[in-house]
Parts: structure tokens; C-alpha cells; sequence
């Protein structure tokens, strides 16, 4: 992308030049021309009729050929400028998109890592509540369920329903009625917003 735009610039420019040097060579002649084909003109006319007037006008062509020669060359420096500057604009831009690249691949690199922590801290846990899913299970009921009425019942009802039923059932026994319902509400509202098909 960025070779195309100074190839571009690179044809403007040696078309501008190529330009100026054409219109200088053309001003030159018709100088030349001008200056050559005057006298060559005063000769083939009588002496006494000489015309102070074609002097003048020589004189003003030169002078016109002099100011459009010096407005050439100004516009030629002001394009050269504009086009420096449009170059400096396009280096700055091709960095900036490079930044902008490597800014990109960091934010990838850096959130495939992020996930890849995530996954590992969610597999530790996931460890960590079977694990103690098992501890709860494999206790008596009856200490199970004294436990669990001391949990928050959002808790509690997590590992219940991680617990085979019949495990699960015989700690509900054992708690009060009160908790029971609590975390049977809870255990039973987490699968009600399942899709049923």
C-alpha cells in the first residue's frame, strides 16, 4: 500500500519537472526567435523606416517570457513542497498503522493468555468443588446436613445438586424443614429457565 503511494507522487514529480524544463526550452526559443528574427526584420526594411516601437515590444515580450519563467519556478517549488509534505504524511501514517498492527497482535497474545489462565483458574476450581462435593458425600447424613444448615442455601444447594440423588436425599432428611424448602426452591429455579426441547 504504502509503495504505491510513493510511486505516485514519484510520476507527479517527474511529470512537473519534465513540464517546467518543456516551457523553459519553448520560452527560450521564442526568445531566441524573437531576438534573432527582429534585426533579421530591420534589415530586409529601409533604413530610415525603423520603428522604435518593434524595440519595445521585444523588450516586453522578454520582460512578460522573464515573469512567466519566475512564476513557473515558484509554482514548481511550491508542488515540490506539497509533495514533501504529503510524503512526510504518508511515512507517518505507514508507522502509525505498524503500531497499530503490533498494538493489535499484543491485545491477541495478551487475551489468549488471559484465557488460558481463566481456563486453568476454572479448572482448578471445578477440581476443588468435586473434591469437596466428595468430602460432604462421603460424611455421615447426619453431620452432612448439620453443616450444610449453617451454609448459605444458594451455596448448599450447589453441592446438593452436584451429589448423586441418593446421597443428596438422605442430607436433605436431615436438614430442618425450613432450609429443605429453601434450597429445593433454589435447586429447582436454576433449571426452570432451561430450554425444555
Amino acid at each position: 500500500m504504502s509503495r504505491n503511494r510513493a510511486k505516485a507522487p514519484d510520476r507527479r514529480a517527474r511529470g512537473g519537472v519534465l513540464t517546467v524544463i518543456s516551457l523553459l526550452m519553448v520560452g527560450s526559443a521564442i526568445i531566441r526567435i524573437g531576438l534573432e528574427a527582429g534585426p533579421a526584420l530591420a534589415r530586409g526594411a529601409e533604413p530610415n523606416m525603423a520603428s522604435p516601437v518593434g524595440g519595445e515590444r521585444k523588450e516586453a515580450n522578454a520582460a512578460d517570457l522573464q515573469l512567466l519563467l519566475t512564476e513557473l519556478l515558484r509554482r514548481e517549488k511550491t508542488l515540490n513542497q506539497r509533495e514533501s509534505t504529503i510524503l512526510d504524511r504518508e511515512r507517518a501514517l505507514d508507522i502509525a498503522d505498524q503500531a497499530i498492527e503490533t498494538r493489535l497482535t499484543m491485545l491477541e497474545d495478551a487475551e489468549n493468555a488471559l484465557r488460558e489462565t481463566v481456563a486453568i483458574a476454572e479448572k482448578a476450581a471445578e477440581n476443588d468443588l468435586t473434591q469437596l462435593t466428595d468430602v460432604y458425600q462421603s460424611m455421615k447424613p447426619k453431620d452432612a446436613a448439620a453443616l450444610f444448615e449453617t451454609m448459605d442455601a444458594v451455596f448448599a444447594a450447589g453441592f446438593l445438586s452436584r451429589m448423586p440423588p441418593e446421597a443428596a436425599a438422605e442430607v436433605m432428611a436431615g436438614l430442618s424443614p425450613e432450609a429443605a424448602y429453601t434450597i429445593s426452591v433454589i435447586m429447582a429455579g436454576r433449571n426452570a429457565r432451561a430450554p425444555q426441547e
